[in-house]
């Protein structure tokens, strides 16, 4: 995705707008993340229900690959479809690849699916990314940004409480950057 120009229709290029954490490329596959695994169904379901049921097939959510679904007539149909919806057919209907992908395609998962608490991992905390973001891959003229930015927000009508809440935010992030929070904003 490039975002090299502004929508020239709204309507047709954001509020049809379809994005899904489920379109993954082959060989790729989701992190055992409970919100994630729950929005590969969410999203798509969203979807059909907002835009409708052929809502790949418009221009702005069309993928470059071929789209072949069984969904037929109703909201947002693009394109005509003559063939049959059902397989097998005797019309050259859709029919499963099972040279590419075996004759039972299904993903599977180890383990036991459960309703229980989160267990949390070694990397599942709120500011590793972040802290790695801001000490590895910004710049320094992108870190004095980042600090201007946080500075600038937070000293805008901010109650001296919440900008500490504020500065120790950033501490978790990165000492440093915290630091830098803290001297702007003037809280010690």
């Amino acid at each position: 995705m490039v975002l090299n120009r502004n929508p020239e229709d709204y309507f047709a290029e954001v509020e049809q707008a379809s994005f899904e954490p489920a379109n993954l490329v082959p060989g790729i596959g989701p992190s055992p993340d409970k919100m994630l695994l729950g929005r590969l169904f969410s999203y798509p379901d969203t979807h059909r229900y907002r835009i409708g049921p052929n809502y790949l097939q418009l221009p702005i959510n069309r993928p470059k690959a071929p789209v072949n679904s069984y969904n037929k007539d109703g909201a947002m149909r693009y394109e005509p479809s003559r063939d049959p919806v059902y397989a097998p057919n005797s019309y050259g209907g859709p029919r499963a690849d099972t040279a590419r992908y075996g004759e039972d395609a299904v993903w599977t998962a180890d383990g036991d699916f459960v309703r229980a608490a989160y267990t949390l991992r070694r990397d599942d905390d709120d500011f590793g990314q972040a802290g790695t973001l801001y000490r590895d891959v910004l710049s320094d003229t992108d870190r004095e940004h980042l600090v201007s930015n946080i500075v600038g927000h937070a000293s805008q009508d901010v109650a001296a409480d919440v900008q500490r809440r504020v500065v120790e935010y950033w501490r978790q992030v990165d000492p440093d950057l915290g630091a830098r929070v803290a001297k702007g904003l003037g809280v010690g």
